[in-house]
Order: C-alpha cells, then sequence, then structure tokens
C-alpha cells in the first residue's frame, strides 16, 4: 500500500512540474532504498514475469485494433525478426571483442538487452495527443519486439545448456515456442469471449479479462511456450473481437479504463522497484562494460530500424524519416530485459556483470532517453500544435 500512495504522489508531482514519470518513480525508488523498509523490497524474475508482465502486455494490446496492425504488419514483421536479430548481433559481437565476454555471455546478453519496453515513450504519446501510424508502429513493434527477445533468450538458454545442438533443433524449438504461445492465447481467449457474451456485469467482465491476461500467460510458460505472445494474442483478440459483440459500447469503454489503472499500478510498482534496486548495485566494478553495452544497444537498435525501414523505401509502407528516428531512440529497454537477466542461472559466465550491466543500460534508456523523448517529438512536429503535454505521465 504504501508503494501505491509514493505512487499516486509522484504521478501528482510529475504532472505538475513536467517529469517523466518514469524517472520520477526511479528517482523516487532510490530514495526509499535508505530506508530500512523498502530497502528488502524484492526483484526477482518471478515477480515481473508472473505479475506485473501479463498485465503490461494485455493492456497495451487491448487497445490496438486489428485493421491498423494488419496493414502495417510487413513492417513490424521485419523489425521484430530481422531488425532484432541484427541488433542482438551488433551486441553480442561487440560485448564478445571489446568487453572480451564469453560467446555464451553476449549471446544471451545480445538478446535479453534487445528487448524494448518505451512504457514512458507510450505515455507520452498518449499525454501529447499522438495517433496515427507513429504510435501504432512504436507500441506495436514493442510488444511484438518483447515476445521476440524473451523467445529468442530462451531458445538461445536451452541451446548452450544442451550438447551441440543442431539448427534443425533451434528452429524446431523457435517454431514450437512462438506457435504454442498463439495457441494459448487464442484459447484462453475464446473461452473468456464466450463467457464475457453472456453478461453486461462489468465487475464480473473485470474479472474474465483479468483471467485471460494472466491465465494465458501462465498456461503458456506452464508448457515452456511464450507466456508475452500468450498474454498478446488473448489481448488482441479480446480487445478486437469483444468490441464486434461481445462487449456492448459501454463494456468496452469501462474494461478499457479497468486495464489502463492496472497498466498505471504494475509501471508504478516496477519503476519504484528498479529504482530501489538500481542504487544497491555495484556499478564501479562494471563501468567498462556498461559503458561500452550502452554504445553496443544504442548502434544495434539503428542497425534494427533503419535497415529495415530501408526496404520498404519505395513502397507505400514506407516509413518517413520522423518516425525512424522516434522508433530509434523510442527504444528504451526495461522490465523485460531485467526479469531475464535475473532469471540467468548460476552456472552463465559473468553473470552478475550481465545483471549489472543490464541495470545500467535500463537506468540509461529511461533517464537519457526518456527524458529526450518529448522535446524530440515537439521538434519532429508530432506533437499537435497547442498541446503541451506534462511530459512521460500517465
Amino acid at each position: 500500500m504504501a508503494l501505491l500512495l509514493i505512487a499516486g504522489v509522484v504521478a501528482m508531482l510529475a504532472r505538475r512540474f513536467r517529469v517523466p514519470y518514469s524517472v520520477g518513480l526511479v528517482i523516487t525508488g532510490s530514495i526509499l532504498s535508505f530506508f530500512p523498509f523498502f530497502s528488502d523490497v524484492p526483484l526477482t524474475k518471478d515477480l515481473i514475469f508472473n505479475v506485473f508482465l501479463p498485465p503490461l502486455v494485455f493492456e497495451a494490446a487491448i487497445q490496438i485494433h486489428w485493421k491498423e496492425l494488419r496493414k502495417q504488419f510487413p513492417v513490424l514483421l521485419m523489425l521484430v525478426t530481422v531488425g532484432l536479430c541484427l541488433s542482438a548481433a551488433v551486441t553480442a559481437l561487440g560485448m564478445r571483442y571489446l568487453a572480451g565476454w564469453e560467446w555464451v555471455s553476449a549471446l544471451l546478453f545480445g538478446a535479453l538487452i534487445a528487448a524494448t519496453d518505451p512504457v514512458s515513450v507510450i505515455a507520452t504519446f498518449k499525454e501529447a495527443g499522438v495517433h496515427g501510424r507513429l504510435r501504432l508502429l512504436v507500441e506495436a513493434e514493442s510488444l511484438l519486439n518483447d515476445g521476440m527477445a524473451a523467445v529468442a533468450f530462451a531458445v538461445i538458454l536451452a541451446a548452450v545448456a544442451g550438447s551441440t545442438p543442431s539448427i534443425s533443433s533451434i528452429a524446431g524449438t523457435l517454431v514450437v515456442t512462438i506457435a504454442g504461445g498463439v495457441l494459448c492465447g487464442g484459447m484462453v481467449a475464446g473461452a473468456i469471449l464466450l463467457l464475457l457474451g453472456r453478461t453486461e456485469d462489468s465487475l464480473v467482465e473485470f474479472t474474465f479479462t483479468t483471467v485471460a491476461a494472466y491465465g494465458s500467460f501462465l498456461l503458456a510458460e506452464h508448457f515452456h511456450f511464450s507466456g508475452v505472445l500468450s498474454s498478446l494474442t488473448a489481448g488482441l483478440l479480446v480487445g478486437n473481437l469483444g468490441a464486434l459483440g461481445a462487449l456492448c459500447p459501454r463494456g468496452t469503454e469501462t474494461i478499457t479504463a479497468y486495464w489502463e489503472y492496472l497498466g498505471f499500478l504494475a509501471n508504478s510498482v516496477i519503476f519504484i522497484i528498479i529504482g530501489i534496486h538500481e542504487s544497491h548495485r555495484d556499478f564501479a566494478s562494471a563501468w567498462v562494460p556498461a559503458f561500452i553495452a550502452i554504445l553496443l544497444v544504442i548502434l544495434g537498435r539503428a542497425f534494427a530500424v533503419y535497415p529495415c525501414c530501408a526496404v520498404f523505401g519505395r513502397s507505400v509502407l514506407r516509413v518517413q524519416g520522423n518516425h525512424q528516428l522516434v522508433l530509434f531512440w523510442g527504444g528504451l529497454r526495461g522490465a523485460l530485459a531485467l526479469a531475464l537477466a535475473l532469471g540467468l542461472p548460476p552456472w552463465v559466465p559473468n553473470r552478475e556483470a550481465i545483471i549489472s550491466v543490464t541495470f545500467a543500460v535500463v537506468a540509461f534508456s529511461i533517464f537519457a532517453q526518456g527524458l529526450s523523448m518529448t522535446p524530440l517529438l515537439r521538434r519532429l512536429g508530432e506533437i499537435p500544435p497547442g498541446n503541451v503535454p506534462p511530459t512521460g505521465s500517465f
């Protein structure tokens, strides 16, 4: 309860002083770490995966319209497949040859840090009134990117833990993990939509959609499929098919408001906890690889965005230069990257260094990129005239 009260106060102050909400929360968490009552707040992979990630993914997914997503799907598919691989490869190669990490450590770090988490950017879009293709590209790419990065990380971890895996076995694992996640999400969403069509009670609708978010995620994870892709699929189906008849217009509005609130709670608590634990990390011993990693992550993101967008340069799907810049600089790192790093098994070489460097990259993206997003959007003319948002607030 104390964290929720603090989050509410920080939200008010962030809006008043036009400070990015996520930055304010991380700073607040760093301050709270000096108080004994908050210093022992846990941050584990299970906490992020099983508690915070499902509502964050589901909340974003239910607000994406399938017709718009389908039009942009070729661009998005290129970004989250070829783009993600390029980003991970640039980071892994750099950490291997510049930081001197072993291949196992470099590959795992490259995969986990490729997961983008532009929470504060999306929040800025909402407050600034940014709509249209740019917002869709950023939101949808981040969601699909998270799912694919988590799958790639799991496949690499399984491969290095096993005995000399073949390309066919790796490809098979990748296909099964993705398809299984989508299937689980579709099954859970289908069952929930049938139930939603038989009630107009808002409280019951809230309950059913909560079951859809967490149930799809946990079901997929139980069978070692992609929980992120499962919740993403469930959210897309509930958000789009529910509006076609399973939910009344009032039900759609109330469920959207309910999930925006849950997303606010999840984001608030996770950023405060990140701030608490960042102050406990020993960055002094890892500042060199952390500096190298930050540069590599930025370079890798550039490789993920610009070459992939160039493929569509002469087609109707051409991505404007301004939009490419926002996609590039808006690729923040956050909760998912931390969860994957914290979940590394003890036998992984440089495990503690990977965790510390991940915290450093996340901190850089929150402060440097998060603070500069609203000025960038304003300079590019993406913020509607006369609309001056409280930077980064929800």
